[in-house]
């Protein structure tokens, strides 16, 4: 019996960095998917048969190769420096990647909840929360992880929810013990991917 391949996604950039950090940041918000990474648009239509569900290109891969990737706009994500647009097609997105890995994690759950309304087959829903052991959260840790990725610091969800900052600092320890999480920007995907929170309200 043949098994499912995994949902993959293209990173086109020659800086190997870029795509290993971005690579990181999808695997963590889908891990049923598979991030694939290549340095030239040519590696990747070698392989290319249709089995990407995103590419995330860099701006000068993009205007060298226009026309494969305007075939493909609903899902593609241009990787730029800055805020610098202008010399793109405007029917694409795009995703800034000089920002905070903080930064960074809020623009991409905001693309990928904002900017594709289409809904992906069944295999790729599936990708972004595949069958895991129930994480046991507690109402209050939900309530505390909701304001720890609002942007909160302990004093301050200490006071929103009448409690001592000893108990704050108790919730964010168990917390990160159960979902095995210890980043602000792993918590921010985890409550988004399980609907504690929208991503355009982080």
């Amino acid at each position: 019996m043949e098994t499912m391949r995994r949902p993959q996604i293209a990173i086109i950039c020659p800086n190997t960095l870029t795509c290993i950090g971005l690579r990181n940041i999808l695997e963590k918000m889908m891990p049923g998917a598979e991030a694939c990474l290549f340095g030239e648009v040519g590696q990747l239509l070698a392989v290319d048969q249709g089995q990407f569900f995103h590419y995330f290109v860099s701006a000068k891969a993009l205007l060298a190769n226009a026309n494969y990737f305007l075939e493909h706009r609903h899902k593609t994500i241009v990787l730029i420096h800055g805020n610098e647009t202008g010399h793109l097609p405007q029917q694409f997105h795009t995703l800034n990647i000089c920002q905070s890995e903080e930064m960074l994690v809020k623009s991409v759950l905001k693309l990928a909840e904002g900017a594709h309304n289409a809904r992906h087959p069944q295999v790729v829903e599936e990708a972004k929360c595949p069958a895991q052991t129930a994480s046991n959260l507690t109402k209050r840790e939900i309530e505390v992880l909701q304001l720890v990725v609002s942007g909160m610091i302990n004093k301050e969800i200490a006071n929103q929810l009448n409690v001592t900052l000893a108990t704050v600092i108790s919730h964010r320890k168990n917390i990160s013990a159960k979902l095995k999480i210890k980043s602000i920007s792993g918590l921010t995907i985890y409550a988004v991917m399980h609907g504690y929170v929208r991503a355009e309200e982080i």
